[in-house]
């Protein structure tokens, strides 16, 4: 299967990266790396720089590799700053995921599994949160994922394309083995940060809100090891033979900030200092996501269930990578598509590749005129 994965540079889709190459898929990574790293691409897919605001390339692309399937992870995606910044996720996510799917469409791929958000829950009436719990986005970066699902429910029922949506809160944790972790310039997600309290980078944690109706007074969120998270999501694409999907996920648990930081405190052996500041306003005291439907549909299993699991993977990566990976990331408001990255004469392409397309990755596409040259 020739798969692209928009935004495969980042965290969760250069794991799913390496899942899909490991099992023989013939991947095409897209990321215009504004919060991506080339590094963490597996060496086997093929990795394009670019913008899916450049439709002139997302077209050669598609008309290149007549790909059968699509992974969605590029995005805008920090609820907070949505809140502050609403065009910048209600334009630029929405329109690149229709820009996205035009070409899917004009192109024949006819399976495209989004990269959702739990963010669609903003006050939920009951937890964990089922699929039929009414959607209320919380905030600018959740509604823009709303509206990419209504346009996939379109899509499904004009054109017969397949879709699955898959919403989950806070991936966590890195691959066993250490070689593909989570690196955030600047970083926000509260495991990294403690990682970062451990590794000496950072004077303490600041705990928003200690007075919450849960057993420590600290909020309890729900965390999914990154290594599940891919496999739902291979899961959900091979699933779309038959139909539509839609799952959320979760471990069945939830965990406190207070949990989290001392239980990495026993995995790190260091002691990782914890002030307790004031709520941050609108965090709700209890988010978990019901993974019922998923496992009773498709029968996924978090491998890695327990907090212990997490932290000693993102520990390991930590630890070995203190500084993320070894290039930096633009700025936030940065656009990095078109910039050279490596000359087409030092390129490094995967097995699979045809010869007609590395002829045409190396110069231009004698059918679109679309030069390739300055892809890294």
């Amino acid at each position: 299967m020739r798969i692209i994965v928009t935004g495969g540079a980042g965290y969760v889709g250069s794991i799913v990266t390496a899942k899909l190459v490991e099992q023989g898929a013939r991947v095409v990574v897209y990321d215009n790396l504004q919060f991506g790293h080339r590094e963490a691409v597996h060496p086997d897919a093929l990795f394009v720089e670019g913008d899916l605001a450049n439709t002139e390339k997302l077209e050669t692309l598609f008309a290149l590799h007549g790909f059968d399937a699509v992974m969605h992870f590029a995005a805008n995606t920090l609820p907070g700053e949505s809140m502050e910044k609403p065009f910048l996720y209600l334009r630029d996510n929405v329109t690149n995921a229709l820009n996205l799917l035009q070409s899917a469409a004009r192109y024949g791929a006819r399976k495209i599994v989004l990269s959702s958000t739990a963010n669609l829950f903003d006050r939920p009436e009951k937890i964990p949160i089922s699929e039929d719990e009414k959607i209320a986005p919380g905030s600018p970066y959740g509604e823009s994922k709303h509206l990419i699902e209504r346009m996939l429910h379109w899509m499904d029922r004009t054109m017969g394309m397949r879709y699955a949506c898959l919403r989950y809160f806070n991936a966590a944790g890195a691959m066993p083995g250490g070689d593909r972790g989570e690196d955030h310039k600047p970083e926000y997600h509260l495991i990294p940060i403690v990682m970062q309290v451990a590794l000496g980078q950072r004077s303490h944690v600041e705990v928003f809100g200690a007075d919450y109706p849960t057993p420590d007074g600290t909020c309890v969120r729900d965390y999914i090891h990154v290594l599940d998270l891919a496999q739902a999501h291979i899961l959900a694409l091979e699933a779309l033979d038959s139909r539509s999907r839609v799952y959320n996920l979760g471990n069945g648990r939830g965990f406190s900030v207070l949990q989290v930081i001392e239980t990495a405190r026993e995995v790190t052996g260091h002691p990782i200092p914890a002030l307790i500041g004031p709520r941050r306003p609108g965090d709700p005291a209890v988010l978990i996501a019901s993974s019922d439907r998923i496992r009773r549909e498709l029968g996924w299993k978090p491998r890695y269930p327990g907090l212990r699991d997490i932290i000693e993977t993102a520990w390991s990566w930590h630890r070995t990578h203190p500084h993320g990976y070894e290039t930096s990331q633009p700025g936030r408001d940065q656009r990095s598509a078109g910039r050279p990255t490596q000359r087409a004469a030092n390129m490094r392409f995967p097995s699979w590749m045809t010869i007609a397309e590395t002829a045409a990755k190396q110069g231009r596409d004698d059918r679109t005129g679309v030069g390739f040259g300055n892809q890294g």
